[in-house]
């Protein structure tokens, strides 16, 4: 696949699993060998896994909103940069909901083989989201 087609590849599972929920396209999109190499703790690196994390932050962040902000894309590797937005409407990372809006980036690297994605790696400011959900204080 070219370059565009692997960039597609990742807005499609950002825009309808991740934001809008449909889960169904996890399993469509992530290929059945995919490993999440930075999972948070007690989930899964599987596509399982990747459906039960996206439920739960669909089930955290009810009016989420995604902001593709950057991808770039080379030899079968996407890198994203995303901004979620949202309120906090429910638990989140062992965080009862707060009724607090949540503004924080994360920047995804996936690689994508034979048009599925069979790799991933993130990484998101943990401390700047606990700040924002309240259960860390503001400096």
């Amino acid at each position: 696949m070219s370059a565009e087609q692997d960039k597609a590849l990742v807005r499609r599972l950002v825009v309808e699993a991740q934001q809008n929920g449909n889960l169904e396209v996890v399993d469509e999109i992530l290929a059945p060998d995919f490993v999440d190499h930075t999972p948070l703790p007690g989930v899964p690196p599987t596509r399982d896994g990747v459906k039960g994390f996206f439920a739960a932050i669909q089930a955290a962040i009810p009016d989420l909103r995604i902001e593709i902000l950057d991808q770039i894309a080379e030899g079968g590797g996407v890198a994203t940069r995303k901004k979620f937005i949202g309120t906090h409407g429910g638990p989140f990372l062992g965080v009862p909901a707060s009724g607090r809006p949540v503004d924080f980036e994360v920047i995804d690297i996936l690689r994508a083989r034979d048009g599925r994605i069979t790799d991933h790696w993130v990484v998101v400011d943990k401390l700047g989201l606990l700040t924002q959900l309240g259960a860390m204080p503001a400096e």
